[in-house]
């Protein structure tokens, strides 16, 4: 058995990955979530599902027959490719003893790529499973210290019953009730009167739920990496939710902003010791590798509450890997390769932390259709950098891979989901806007640049009605907030 590599420090850590023969590959419907992971290892790849930028990337990989398909969820389109000729032929031209990272995945996916010789690089499905639920996680939390806002955990099968549980817990009458499991507020219902039990009762009575006292509050996010040199944290950064210009559901997750001062400094010390409390609770239970955390800060006391955990790489890698390879020296997502790379290694981790507080303001914009409306698509913008004129008017200034070349404000790097040739419908995820700057103040009030841009770039679109003889699939799962 061949003596196991061991690195000493982030210099023989980079040197290992830039010399690195070995396959890595992320697979997932788009490379969303760790593009720019090929600058910093040798032979990473993406395989994809979505052709974002219509070849141009050397290290995408694209089935080219792919036809008609439907997919009802990540899992599925993941076990699709995994069993599709071109994607198999290609890795067994590279070889067997590969690492494969993905989003989202069941055993049928850990079976698949069991049989092409590859290793998943995340902890198993049913660990991720078992701690994607909302219920397990805030019992996680209580083990670890950290607070949830006041709830309570139940079941309620009438308006009635879920007003006991409520007084109970003295959590009062306007309510904010979760399922176990759920994506970009989809699952997150606001209840404040029958009516609103009404409105979502079939969606809660065979449910354990979760069930809050409705706050004031600040969203924000921090992704973070559980090690076995303990628990490195990304920077803060608050949420865009719910905002009718970039998609259709209340409560749901469209973007984020990532500055500094996101939010006081006392709360950022709380923030970073629950994120630490979190990872090393996690690491207890088996998991290891990058997980996010969604924090609430009470914007009346300041007081800062758990609010979800989603183990597995989410929404929040992209912002993440930026802040952290460009003003901190090493992106997350490498920290999280190390724990499934077959080395040993050490390095400072309480010096690379501190590296991580001072960068640049960044933003991203998930843009979901928000029309009730389904077309065929004749004509959609590139992925590349554009430019936001005076006007509100947009121009293509590049093709690029890459969002790190932003150069200001008025330019934003564009990531296509969707294009020519395929059906865009209610709630489908059509693309990501990356720029500097902030696109949401302080008060949670969406700013006009944001609204200029994702308007522009919805206008690139163009498409016609399906004729009335062509059968129209049903509408896919939303790729882009399940990565989240």
């Amino acid at each position: 058995m061949p003596k196991k590599v061991k690195l000493k420090g982030l210099s023989e850590i980079f040197s290992y990955f830039r010399k690195n023969t070995m396959p890595w590959y992320f697979l997932s419907p788009t490379p969303f979530n760790v593009l720019g992971l090929d600058q910093w290892v040798r032979g990473f790849e993406y395989l994809s599902y979505f052709d974002c930028f219509e070849g141009s990337h050397p290290r995408v990989v694209v089935p080219k027959e792919l036809g008609p398909r439907e997919f009802q969820s990540m899992e599925e389109m993941c076990n699709f490719l995994l069993k599709h000729k071109e994607i198999v032929d290609h890795i067994n031209r590279r070889g067997p003893g590969g690492k494969l990272m993905l989003v989202m995945f069941d055993e049928e996916t850990e079976a698949l790529a069991k049989e092409l010789g590859l290793d998943i690089a995340l902890p198993s499905a049913e660990l991720r499973n078992r701690l994607d639920s909302k219920i397990v996680t805030t019992q996680l939390g209580n083990e670890a210290g950290v607070s949830s806002v006041p709830n309570v955990l139940g079941r309620a099968t009438d308006y009635k019953a879920l007003n006991k549980l409520a007084k109970k817990a003295k959590l009062g009458s306007d309510l904010v009730v979760q399922t176990p499991y759920g994506d970009s507020g989809r699952t997150t219902f606001f209840i404040n009167s029958e009516d609103d039990w009404d409105k979502h009762a079939s969606n809660l009575i065979d449910e354990k739920l979760k069930v809050m006292k409705r706050i004031n509050h600040m969203p924000g996010t921090v992704e973070a990496v559980a090690t076995r040199h303990g628990t490195l944290s990304g920077p803060m950064m608050t949420d865009l939710t719910g905002y009718p210009e970039l998609t259709p559901y209340r409560g749901g997750w469209c973007g984020n902003d990532i500055f500094p001062g996101a939010i006081p400094k006392k709360s950022r010390t709380k923030v970073r010791n629950m994120v630490r409390a979190l990872g090393d609770r996690l690491y207890q239970e088996g998991y290891r590798g990058c997980f996010c955390v969604d924090y609430l800060m009470d914007s009346d006391t300041g007081e800062v509450y758990l609010s979800e955990v989603n183990p597995r790489i989410s929404g929040a890698s992209p912002p993440t890997n930026l802040i952290t390879s460009t003003y901190g020296g090493v992106p997350l997502m490498l920290i999280h390769m190390l724990e499934f790379a077959d080395v040993d290694y050490t390095f400072d981790i309480e010096a690379v932390q501190t590296r991580r507080t001072e960068f640049d303001t960044w933003c991203q914009l998930i843009l979901k259709q928000t029309e009730d409306k389904v077309e065929l698509i004749t004509k959609a913008p590139s992925s590349g950098i554009w430019r936001l004129g005076q006007e509100g008017d947009i121009n293509f200034v590049r093709q690029d891979t890459d969002w790190h070349k932003v150069v200001d404000e008025d330019e934003f790097f564009y990531l296509r989901v969707y294009g020519a040739g395929e059906y865009r419908y209610h709630g489908a995820d059509m693309g990501v806007v990356v720029t500097r700057g902030r696109i949401q103040t302080n008060d949670r009030q969406l700013m006009e640049r944001a609204r200029l841009m994702s308007t522009a770039i919805f206008n690139q679109f163009e498409g016609t009605p399906p004729a009335p003889e062509v059968p129209v699939p049903p509408p896919m799962f939303n790729s882009l907030s399940k990565m989240f």
